[in-house]
C-alpha cells in the first residue's frame, strides 16, 4: 500500500541569511543542498555528499524581457519545509515500484523593487540527488511576463571529465580522439541533458531537466568566466503568468555511473502522478516496421508478429502520401508512389491484426499533425489504431514543448499510445501520461553507431527515460555483432521495443538465437547495473517475475569481464541460456553461439567480449527441490 508522510513547518527569517545558509538534507542524510542570500542580495546554492563537494557556490537567477533581472536585491521572507514519502507503481517501467522520498524546503524571497517582486526557490533533496526550481506565487508586481533567459550556474571545483553532445541524436563517440569524453572547459554551447560529470573515481553527478510541460528547453554552455562552471541556456524566451513554476533542474549524484542509471527514477518522481484513470488500454510490447506499404505486406507482418511474439506493426512514412508535403492528408490512405505502388487497404490490415491480437501503429509527420491533430485522433480511434508515431517534431522553444505535451494528452483522450521522433528527450512526463510509450532523442540503429556510443548511452540519454533505438538484425550496415544487438535490448529500456527495423519477415531463416527476442519482456520489475564504465563497458541485469535477463557490451580491446550473479535469489538454482559471439578472437565475430549452464547466486560469469561484440543471458529458475 502506498504511504504518504507530510510534515510542514514555518520558519521565519529572523537573522541575516548572508551570514548562514538554509539547508535541506536527503532522507538518508548523505546529500546536502545549501541555499544562501549573499552580499547584495544575490542567490546561491551548493550541493555535497558525505561532506564532499559536488557543486560549489553557484548563483541562481532569471532575466526578464521587461524590468530588472531577478538576480540580486533579495531578502528571505520565510521558509517552509516538507517531508514526502510515497510508493507508486509505473504503468510501464524499469521497476515495478518506485519510492518517491525527499525532504523539501521552499524559500520565499522578495526583492528591492517597488512594489517588491516575489520569487520562490524550491529545493528537494532525495537519496538520489537534488532538484530545484524557480516558482512565482500570485502577486501584483508580476502577473504576465516573459522569462528571457535563465542564469542558473553549476559551479564545479575542477576541470572534470564529462560526456557531451550538442544534439539529441549525435554520436557520443564521434568526437575526434576523445571517444565522447571531454573536460568541462571544452564543452560546446548547447550541450544536451542529461550531462554526466566525473568528479572522482567514486563520485559522479549528472545534470538534467524534469517536468518541462510548457517552457523552453534547457541546455548547457560553459560559463563566460571560464571557471569550471556551466550555465543553463534556454531555447528562446518563455511567456508565463503567475502563479507559475518553472521546470526542475536536477543534480543526480552517485558513486558510479551505474548508480546514476539505477537511480534514474528521480526524473519521473519530479512529475505529477498518472492523470489517466483507466490505463488498461496502455500495453507495452515489441514492434516491427512494415516497409512495403501494401495490404499483403501488412498481413505478412501480422503473421510474423504472431509467430515471433511481437505485439505491434508500425506503418511508417508514406502511407498517407509524401510526408514532407503540407498538402498530404493524414485522414486517409494515399500511398506515396516513391515508396510503394500499393495497394494498401489499411483498415483490412488493422482488422486482420485485431483477429490475431496484434495492434497497428501509424507514423504521421509533424506537418500533418500540426494541421490535423484534432481531426485525425478521433478518426484513428474509430479505425482501431493502437498508437501514433509523431515524426520530425519541432523541439526546444516554448511553443513546441507545449504543443507536443498537449498532443500526447489529447492522444490519451482517444486511447492512443505515442512514440515521438526525433530530437525530443524525456523529462518524466510519461509518469503522468504513460501512453507516451517512448521517444527517440538518441543516435540509434538508424545511424549504425559504434560500440563506444552504445556504451555511453546508458549513462547519458537513458538517465532521462525510455528511448526508441530501432534495432536491426539482417542489415549489412551494422557496426556491431548480433550478440551485441541481443544485449542492447536488455541494456536499453523502452516500453515499445522496435526490432527488425531494416528487416522484412521474409529475411527470417529460423535463426535459433532470435528466441531471445521472441521471449524478451519490455518492462521490468527490477533493474541492476552490474558493470559500468562510460564509453567502455556496461552490464545491466533486469528481472521480470522470477526470470532475469542480462546484457553486456564492451567497446574497448577484448579482456575478461566479470559478471557476478549475486542478484539471484540465494539458495535457488537456475539455468542460464547464454548468447555470445562464436569467434571472439577474430575480427569477424561470426554467428551467435548458444550454451546453457547451471548457475546460482554464487556464480561469477567470466566473459571475453570482443570489440563490437556482446553477451546476453536469460536466467530461469530450475523446477523442483
Amino acid at each position: 500500500m502506498n504511504t504518504k508522510i507530510f510534515a510542514h513547518f514555518l520558519v521565519l527569517a529572523l537573522v541575516s541569511f548572508a551570514a548562514r545558509s538554509i539547508e535541506v538534507k536527503s532522507p538518508d542524510g548523505k546529500i546536502v543542498a545549501n541555499f544562501a542570500v549573499k552580499s547584495g542580495g544575490a542567490l546561491f546554492y551548493n550541493v555535497s555528499i558525505d561532506g564532499r563537494v559536488v557543486l560549489a557556490d553557484s548563483q541562481l537567477g532569471l532575466t526578464l524581457k521587461d524590468g530588472p533581472a531577478l538576480m540580486d536585491g533579495f531578502t528571505v521572507a520565510k521558509t517552509t519545509t516538507a517531508l514526502h514519502d510515497e510508493k507508486w507503481k509505473p504503468v510501464c517501467g524499469e521497476r515495478s515500484e518506485i519510492r518517491d522520498h525527499y525532504n523539501e524546503v521552499t524559500i520565499e524571497l522578495t526583492d528591492s523593487q517597488n512594489p517588491p517582486r516575489k520569487l520562490q526557490i524550491v529545493f528537494r533533496a532525495y537519496n538520489e540527488g537534488v532538484a530545484f526550481c524557480y516558482s512565482f506565487p500570485e502577486q501584483a508586481a508580476l502577473k504576465k511576463f516573459t522569462v528571457a533567459a535563465e542564469n542558473t550556474r553549476f559551479q564545479f571545483t575542477g576541470d572534470y571529465t564529462t560526456w557531451a553532445v550538442s544534439h539529441a541524436q549525435s554520436d557520443y563517440a564521434g568526437i575526434k580522439a576523445r571517444g565522447g569524453r571531454m573536460p568541462l572547459s571544452k564543452i560546446m554551447s548547447g550541450a544536451e541533458r542529461p550531462l554526466p560529470v566525473e568528479i572522482a573515481g567514486d563520485l559522479y553527478c549528472a545534470l538534467a531537466e524534469a517536468k518541462n510541460w510548457d517552457f523552453s528547453r534547457m541546455k548547457f554552455q560553459l560559463a563566460k568566466d571560464g571557471t569550471n562552471a556551466l550555465e543553463s541556456i534556454l531555447d528562446g524566451p518563455a511567456e508565463v503568468a503567475a502563479p507559475y513554476r518553472l521546470p526542475w533542474r536536477v543534480v543526480m549524484v552517485g558513486n558510479s555511473p551505474g548508480k546514476l542509471l539505477e537511480n534514474n527514477f528521480i526524473i519521473p518522481n519530479l512529475n505529477p502522478p498518472c492523470a489517466i484513470a483507466d490505463t488498461s488500454w496502455i500495453k507495452p510490447g515489441k514492434v516491427i516496421r512494415e516497409t512495403t506499404l501494401t495490404t499483403d505486406g501488412g498481413k505478412a507482418c501480422v503473421d510474423f508478429c504472431v509467430a515471433r511474439n511481437i505485439q505491434y506493426v508500425l506503418f511508417d512514412a508514406g502511407w498517407y502520401g509524401y510526408e514532407y508535403d503540407k498538402k498530404s492528408d493524414a485522414s486517409g490512405v494515399h500511398v506515396d508512389p516513391k515508396r510503394s505502388k500499393g495497394p494498401l487497404d489499411l483498415q483490412a490490415v488493422i482488422d486482420y491484426g485485431k483477429t490475431k491480437g496484434i495492434g497497428v501503429i501509424l507514423y504521421v509527420n509533424h506537418l500533418a499533425l500540426e494541421q490535423q491533430l484534432d481531426q485525425v485522433l478521433p478518426l484513428y480511434e474509430k479505425w482501431g489504431v493502437a498508437g501514433i508515431k509523431f515524426g520530425f517534431v519541432n523541439v526546444g522553444p516554448q511553443q513546441w514543448t507545449t504543443w507536443l505535451n498537449e498532443g500526447v494528452r489529447k492522444c490519451a483522450e482517444h486511447h492512443l499510445m505515442v512514440d515521438v521522433h526525433d530530437e525530443q528527450r524525456p523529462t518524466g512526463i510519461n509518469r503522468t501520461y504513460p501512453n507516451w510509450m517512448t521517444m527517440e532523442g538518441i543516435g540509434g540503429n538508424e545511424e549504425f553507431p559504434t560500440p563506444a556510443h552504445n556504451a555511453t548511452l546508458p549513462f547519458t540519454r537513458f538517465l532521462a527515460g525510455p528511448a526508441d533505438y530501432t534495432y536491426c538484425w539482417y542489415s549489412g550496415r551494422l557496426k556491431n555483432s548480433h550478440a551485441h544487438q541481443l544485449a542492447l535490448t536488455v541494456i536499453f529500456f523502452s516500453p515499445w521495443q522496435v526490432i527488425y527495423w531494416y528487416d522484412k519477415p521474409s529475411m527470417y531463416k529460423g535463426e535459433k538465437e532470435l528466441e531471445f527476442w521472441d521471449a524478451l519482456p519490455v518492462t521490468w520489475d527490477e533493474t541492476r547495473v552490474i558493470n559500468g564504465k562510460i564509453g567502455e563497458c556496461v552490464t545491466v541485469a533486469r528481472r521480470k517475475g522470477n526470470e532475469w535477463w542480462v546484457g553486456s557490451i564492451r567497446a574497448v580491446k577484448m579482456r575478461s569481464l566479470a559478471i557476478p550473479l549475486s542478484f539471484l535469489e540465494a539458495g535457488q538454482k537456475y539455468t542460464a541460456t547464454i548468447y555470445t559471439d562464436a569467434n571472439p578472437d577474430s575480427e569477424d565475430p561470426g554467428p551467435v553461439k548458444i550454451e546453457t549452464k547451471p548457475v546460482d547466486s554464487t556464480t561469477v560469469i567470466e566473459v571475453a567480449i570482443p570489440e563490437h561484440g556482446g553477451h546476453a543471458m536469460r536466467i530461469v529458475p530450475q523446477a523442483g527441490p
